[in-house]
């Protein structure tokens, strides 16, 4: 989505107000608008994109609709002071509901690999696994993975940014993954050698 796409959806119909109280609206300033998107669009959609590996077509249309509640929420509330910070704020919740209304693919487990301290869910498919079994998570659980395994954040930094010990960010990791691992069970592909064994009591067909 380009900054003109934006532009043009705004002029579609979706004019920008400032709130005079609670039920009064007063156009915002058009220039604002199109300089705090130009600002934050590309940070934005780099953050959305991460999430759900590289699915453009999908990052665009979460974006779109991060967007979207900002022209609904800032005419009543006005431009927040750090409008990035929002953005990205509406987002995680935009892909929490994404990510709650659907049931992904089964993948192989090999492909997940939550102790590896190389693993990323880089594509698609493991994006959105994770994903999936993030947004089933607490939120503080949920945030801790995201940081270490989307925006790539040593445990240090991640302790730094959320005024924890590092003792307690590795705590707080350690418990993340054990309760996402729990999640995930549920959606993973038994692996393919189990496929192979007889059931006990009944057949193949009986599986």
């Amino acid at each position: 989505m380009s900054p003109k796409d934006g532009v043009a959806k705004k002029k579609r119909g979706f004019s920008s107000y400032r709130s005079v109280n609670g039920s009064v609206k007063q156009p915002l300033p058009e220039g604002e608008l199109i300089r705090v998107y130009r600002e934050t669009i590309r940070p934005l959609y780099a953050y959305v994109s991460r999430r759900v590996g590289g699915d453009l077509s999908l990052a665009e249309d979460l974006v779109q609709e991060t967007w979207m509640r900002a022209l609904d929420a800032w005419p009543r509330k006005g431009i927040p002071n750090e409008p990035l910070a929002w953005l990205v704020h509406v987002a995680r919740n935009t892909l929490a509901s994404h990510f709650r209304r659907m049931r992904p693919e089964p993948i192989d487990p090999a492909l997940i690999e939550l102790e590896d301290e190389n693993f990323s869910p880089a594509s698609p498919d493991t994006a959105v696994i994770i994903g999936w079994g993030m947004a089933r998570l607490r939120r503080s659980h949920a945030e801790v993975l995201e940081a270490f395994y989307f925006e790539g954040k040593a445990v240090s930094e991640i302790a730094a940014k959320l005024s924890l010990s590092e003792r307690a960010v590795e705590g707080r990791l350690r418990l993340a993954r054990t309760r996402l691992k729990k999640k995930l069970d549920r959606i993973l592909r038994p692996p393919a050698a189990s496929l192979d064994r007889p059931v006990k009591g009944g057949t193949e067909d009986a599986r």
